[in-house]
C-alpha cells in the first residue's frame, strides 16, 4: 500500500467532505500515522496557497508530481486531496489553525511543513509577494521564528544579507567551541533518520538538503571570518 493509498483510506474512513474537517478528526485520534498526517497537512496548505481558481489543472498535479514523486496510478488520489482543500470554504488562516493543532506536540514537524511550503512556492524560480506574505503568516502561526526561520529563508531565498550567526542560532561573541557544538547539533537534527521519525515521507527527505546547505554555508562563513 502506497502513501497515497493510506491517505485515501484515511479520508474515506473519516467520512469527511472537507480536508479541514479531516484535520480536526486526525488531531483527536490517539493512534496516528505521522507520514499520512504530514502529507495531508502539506497538500491542504499548498492548495490554499495556490491561486483559488476553483479548478485543479493537470499542470498543478504535475507540479505536485515533481515534488512528491508519485506514480501515475496515484495521480487521481493526489487530485482528490487537493480538490477537497480547494472546495472547503474555510480560508488559509483557518487551515493554519487546524494544522497547528494537529502538530501541537511536535513543533519541529511544523517547521518541516513550512520548509516544504517554501520549496513549492519557489519551485518556479520566482518568490511572488503574495506567496511570501502567506509564508510569513504561516511562520507566525506555527511559531517558527528566530534562527529556524532565518535558516528556511536562507535555504530557499538565498543567504543574501542574512547574518550567518542567526542561521546557526548563536551569539556573535560565541567561542569557536560553541560554534562547532551548535553546528553539530543542527547536523544531527537534520539527519534523514530524524526527519523520518518526525513523519516526513521518504520521498520528501530532500527538504532537509536546502536547510543543511544554508547551515553549512553559514558555518563555513563564520569560521572563515574567525581566521
Amino acid at each position: 500500500m502506497t502513501l497515497w493509498d493510506r491517505i485515501e483510506t484515511t479520508i474515506l474512513k473519516a467520512g469527511r467532505r472537507t480536508l479541514g474537517g479531516l484535520l480536526e478528526t486526525l488531531a483527536a485520534q490517539k493512534q496516528r500515522r505521522k507520514e499520512t498526517e504530514f502529507s495531508i497537512a502539506l497538500i491542504a496548505l499548498s492548495a490554499k496557497m495556490a491561486k483559488a481558481d476553483g479548478v485543479v489543472t493537470d499542470d498543478e498535479v504535475e507540479a505536485f508530481r515533481d515534488f512528491f514523486q508519485f506514480d501515475e496510478q496515484d495521480a487521481g488520489k493526489v487530485r482528490m486531496v487537493y480538490q477537497l482543500a480547494q472546495q472547503d470554504v474555510a480560508g488559509f488562516d483557518e487551515y493554519l489553525k487546524r494544522v497547528t493543532k494537529l502538530f501541537a506536540d511536535a513543533p519541529a514537524v511544523l517547521e518541516d511543513v513550512l520548509d516544504c511550503l517554501f520549496h513549492i512556492a519557489v519551485a518556479d524560480g520566482v518568490a511572488h509577494p503574495r506567496e511570501l506574505e502567506l509564508l510569513d503568516r504561516t511562520a507566525r502561526a506555527f511559531g517558527v521564528k528566530g534562527a529556524a526561520y532565518h535558516r528556511l529563508k536562507a535555504a530557499h531565498l538565498g543567504l543574501g544579507e542574512d547574518d550567518p550567526y542567526l542561521i546557526l542560532g548563536i551569539d556573535h561573541g560565541a567561542s569557536e567551541e560553541d560554534i562547532k557544538a551548535a553546528y553539530r547539533a543542527l547536523v544531527r537534527d537534520h539527519h534523514p533518520d530524524i526527519l523520518i521519525a518526525r513523519g516526513v515521507p521518504p520521498d520528501l527527505l530532500k527538504i532537509g538538503e536546502g536547510r543543511m546547505a544554508a547551515i553549512n554555508t553559514a558555518y563555513e562563513q563564520i569560521l572563515t571570518d574567525l581566521r
